[in-house]
């Protein structure tokens, strides 16, 4: 299913319906580097993707909501009010887009009326490409139009990361959202998450492509290690202000962190807090190596990026390390590390166009004998953040 014909026909036949929905599209991210520094106060590197999430959807004239997601076909339609959009666990991945409708109607005050909306997704499911996030900014773009709300788009970004803080109940930092939200066609965005300020850096590349490799390993970040390292980030913080006058430990250099970080009375929230404050310093200079062409140089930060991230944040596992280890061996692999919040998901690799095949071909080979069975492969392109596309449309 790749055109948006399909899906309006889907729409009419599983809302028994004539009406012409409205069509919308956000996308699924990766971060190219800059792993566990957003929550953090830090920098964070990511670019939106060229698959993401469809939204199909019309006001209805009652205060009804219908969802239905074709990715999630067994779930039927799932039907609440517009008076109730309280967290339901029997709604399942229909509370992402609950969550949206909630947190937007109490700011806006201009929702007043029922909607059926139909999702299909085609990023990977339990990738760590953010597809959580993806139905939330999906869901923010269809209701900003469909209920003429005029919201801006950063607000509408702090509320997807609401919704899963607050509603969802993952303390996760703000990067996927703002990347899916802010995400624009052939760019990165350099974003700090303390402040907001981001800039676009132009990301095409002439002779490479990063390629994401799945490890087939589903997560869940709530149940997952995450809300753990953030806890102990927070200590590590709290250690480090006995002393110095920071409010995250993004406002860190590595100097100041080794200077201090014997305050950190914990060894394991010391790994923790240097991971960050090292990620942070990594990724800003990623941006100064893309700018004067040195992909060499990026590739090593990358592969710092997962000795950190394996080391010190502990977040790979057998899997991802694996995966990155493999890539490492490969000619034409200028640099791997994983990608997400880690415990499984995927890894990136910039790669030489020419060698594409054989180091997928020898990737999979080493993953298959080691974990018993195969990754999945795919070519990041990289496209325009959450929208509205037209009718027979292919992103």
């Amino acid at each position: 299913m790749n055109t948006t014909t399909n899906l309006l026909s889907e729409f009419k036949s599983i809302f028994n319906t004539t009406k012409e929905p409205r069509i919308f599209f956000a996308p699924g991210r990766i971060n190219l580097i800059g792993e566990h520094t957003d929550y953090n106060g830090g920098h964070v590197f990511p670019a939106s993707l060229s698959f993401g999430t469809y939204a199909l959807g019309v006001k209805r004239n009652d205060q009804k909501l219908r969802f239905y997601s074709l990715n999630f076909p067994e779930a039927g339609i799932i039907e609440c009010d517009l008076t109730n959009l309280l967290f339901h666990e029997k709604h399942s991945w229909a509370n992402y887009p609950k969550g949206m409708l909630l947190y937007m109607q109490e700011v806006e005050n201009k929702i007043f009326l029922g909607a059926d909306i139909l999702y299909y997704g085609n990023i990977p499911n339990g990738a760590g490409l953010s597809s959580s996030a993806s139905i939330e900014m999906a869901t923010g773009v269809l209701l900003n139009e469909l209920f003429e709300l005029q919201m801006e788009r950063i607000p509408m970004v702090q509320l997807g990361q609401k919704v899963e803080n607050n509603y969802i109940g993952v303390n996760s930092g703000i990067m996927d959202q703002f990347a899916i939200g802010m995400g624009k066609k052939d760019h990165a965005i350099l974003l700090n998450c303390q402040t907001l300020e981001y800039e676009y850096a132009p990301f095409v590349l002439k002779e490479h492509v990063i390629m994401i490799i799945n490890t087939n390993k589903q997560r869940t970040l709530a149940g997952s290690k995450y809300n753990e390292r953030r806890a102990q980030c927070e200590e590590a913080l709290k250690d480090l202000q006995k002393e110095l006058s920071v409010s995250s430990l993004g406002q860190l250099t590595k100097t100041d962190f080794e200077q201090k970080k014997h305050l950190i009375t914990d060894t394991v929230n010391q790994k923790r807090a240097k991971h960050a404050v090292y990620e942070n310093a990594r990724t800003l200079e990623a941006l100064e190596k893309l700018r004067k062409g040195d992909l060499p140089g990026f590739g090593n930060l990358m592969n710092e990026s997962h000795l950190s991230l394996r080391d010190d944040y502990e977040v790979t596992g057998l899997e991802l390390d694996t995966i990155v280890q493999a890539a490492w061996e490969q000619k034409g692999v200028v640099g791997a590390r994983m990608t997400g919040a880690g415990f499984g998901g995927c890894a990136i690799a910039m790669v030489e166009k020419d060698q594409v095949e054989e180091v997928k071909k020898n990737i999979n080979t080493i993953y298959h004998e080691t974990v018993g069975y195969d990754a999945t492969f795919y070519i990041a392109t990289i496209g325009d953040g959450a929208k509205e596309i037209s009718k027979g449309e292919i992103i």
